[in-house]
């Protein structure tokens, strides 16, 4: 059973942070993203983390970003690629969303340029 009512706590305290992180695109960082609904990726731990990539910067407040996973799988909705000590990971492209920096707990790593350009042009194809 989802424990909304813990992820309310924390996303309280996330909201009261003043200062958000310096992040740029391609960075890889561990994010408080949550308890969602249904399908939705949810964040782990008492801390509610899961990494995402930044996809696109608007300002120092808000990004766009890619939720990852350990799990492969050979779909358009999702793109796999190394990063790090050759760690593999996915992005789930169909769990792209607008989050506020804020969320960001702390930077792992980046993601390749050209890793990074194969799945913003994948992330492209799936919008009509």
């Amino acid at each position: 059973m989802k424990d909304f009512d813990q992820w309310n706590r924390k996303k309280i305290q996330v909201d009261k942070i003043e200062n958000r992180p310096f992040f740029h695109e391609r960075e890889i960082w561990f994010c408080h993203l949550g308890v969602n609904v249904g399908f939705e990726q949810d964040g782990s731990d008492e801390e509610f983390l899961r990494p995402v990539v930044v996809v696109r910067k608007f300002n120092n407040g808000i990004f766009l970003a890619v939720p990852l996973t350990r799990t492969e799988k050979k779909t358009q909705f999702y793109f796999s690629f190394s990063f790090g000590d050759n760690e593999k990971s996915t992005a789930i492209l169909s769990q792209v969303k607008l989050l506020d920096g804020r969320r960001l707990s702390h930077k792992i790593g980046d993601i390749a340029e050209n890793d990074f350009k194969e799945l913003k042009k994948k992330l492209k194809a799936l919008i009509p």
